[in-house]
């Protein structure tokens, strides 16, 4: 697989024909629904290094080929993601960002915040040409439920005994009972073009000290709130336990005032007539978030069944798409006192 990648990046870039593959260093794949690559070279060429990106085979995308690319680069042209070398419907290859991913803790900075808050209004303000009029949850359920049919009824016994009781239960994620559910849980309003899935690994914090949002695969249209909840949402995680399935669905690790110094960084951007007209925008919004945060768990339930069956990363997804889908239920019957 490098030798592949390697040898397309050599006919893109003419300073790296010369070169040999071990003048590269090439990351890992990383990746929860496809996989990106970063590799860098050793010697002065340009680009010094890039990312690479595996669309082929992606079953899963949200958007069909031409309007992802179109959205791509679409974010590209305004300077919200990054400069695009090469775009074919096998992969993409983008300039390479130096800098780290945001771990948990750095969303307590308030600079943090406030330059993600700066970069989510600007990606809202966007209007992608195609973009299909069904927002997310809508897609989710069309595309992503017909993939876990699949895994949940015709690939059943591909896993292990207890799996298969979890797999029996799952069945209710794509039930018309489920859909009018998530229906339940979304705020009234108009939709607007969001990322999507902006938990703190898809923002990264560069050397220069400037946040980009990364990670552009779910974008389309949804209620802006959600790209508030899904930021805080994802700090759910317990890794490394002793007992099968070795990990846990916790609850976030952040709450309202983290919450609400994003909400009013993102209205910095926007003038009132007065400071009712924005205490009554920010209330909304700040309302709008919290219910919203439950739906982070339905898309990543939704979202690991298809990859139960050939895992990209080492984690048992049948388990962890058991764990996230019953905590959504838990949490919308609170939220609506369904009994």
């Amino acid at each position: 697989m490098k030798d592949e990648i390697f040898r397309q990046c050599q006919t893109l870039f003419p300073e790296w024909a010369a070169l040999a593959i071990t003048d590269f260093e090439f990351d890992d794949p990383k990746g929860f629904s496809s996989f990106t690559m970063g590799i860098r070279s050793h010697r002065p060429v340009e680009p010094a290094a890039v990312l690479y990106r595996r669309l082929e085979g992606k079953e899963n995308a949200i958007l069909d080929y031409a309007t992802e690319k179109e959205v791509f680069l679409t974010l590209g042209d305004n300077d919200i993601a990054a400069h695009c070398y090469h775009y074919d419907d096998s992969c993409r290859i983008e300039a390479f960002y130096r800098g780290r991913s945001l771990q948990a803790r750095d969303l307590f900075e308030p600079e943090n915040l406030r330059q993600i808050a700066n970069q989510l209004y600007r990606l809202h303000q966007l209007k992608p040409a195609g973009l299909p009029r069904q927002g997310l949850f809508e897609l989710l359920h069309e595309k992503w439920g017909r993939l876990a049919r699949r895994v949940l009824e015709q690939n059943l016994t591909a896993f292990p005994e207890n799996e298969q009781s979890m797999c029996e239960e799952l069945r209710a994620i794509y039930s018309d009972e489920t859909r009018d559910r998530v229906r339940q849980c979304l705020p009234a309003g108009d939709l607007s073009f969001c990322h999507n899935d902006t938990y703190h690994g898809n923002i990264m914090k560069l050397d220069d000290g400037r946040i980009k949002l990364v990670d552009f695969e779910f974008s389309c249209l949804n209620h802006k709130a959600y790209d508030f909840a899904s930021l805080f949402a994802e700090t759910v995680m317990r890794h490394g336990l002793s007992d099968y399935p070795y990990f846990e669905i916790a609850e976030p690790e952040f709450g309202d005032r983290e919450l609400g110094m994003l909400i009013h960084y993102y209205l910095d951007n926007t003038e009132f007539d007065n400071a009712e007209q924005r205490t009554a925008e920010f209330e909304k919004l700040l309302g709008d978030s919290k219910q919203m945060l439950i739906m982070s768990d339905y898309k990543y339930a939704m979202a690991a069944l298809p990859l139960a069956l050939d895992p990209i990363q080492k984690i048992r997804f049948i388990p962890y798409a058991y764990q996230r889908f019953n905590k959504f239920l838990a949490a919308s019957d609170r939220l609506f006192d369904i009994t």
